[in-house]
């Protein structure tokens, strides 16, 4: 069964670190995810496999919803400068952010599993 809790967690701390990493030089996106991650995992607790589903959904949950804001925001503001095709150029968008939402989602399932594997023992 899905831990809501440590994957919301998870994300919020994915979110935040991801905030201050634009300000601070050296803590970018990949801290983000790895910490977060860990911290989806750890909360999770259970086997391994378990803290890696949990670190992979936070990790995806932020990929997707950045993926959403950025499809929506780039397609309302295009279509007043591109016409017609500012739907368009916001879908591309939303595709990539759906593919970097996989990615996220890889590398916080791996830091899910060191977290569970930690709080295992």
């Amino acid at each position: 069964m899905t831990n809501w809790y440590a994957v919301a967690v998870g994300f919020v701390v994915m979110t935040v670190i991801g905030v201050v990493g634009l300000a601070i030089p050296g803590l970018g996106q990949l801290t983000a995810g790895l910490v977060g991650g860990f911290v989806a995992g750890y909360m999770a607790a259970g086997s391994a496999g378990r803290g890696a589903w949990h670190g992979l959904l936070a990790g995806s949950v932020g990929g997707v919803f950045l993926a959403i804001v950025l499809g929506v925001a780039v397609g309302a503001l295009g279509t007043v400068g591109l016409g017609p095709l500012g739907p368009l150029l916001g879908g591309s968008i939303f595709f990539v952010g759906v593919v970097l939402a996989l990615v996220m989602g890889l590398e916080s399932a791996l830091a899910g599993a060191v977290g569970a594997w930690v709080a295992e023992e």
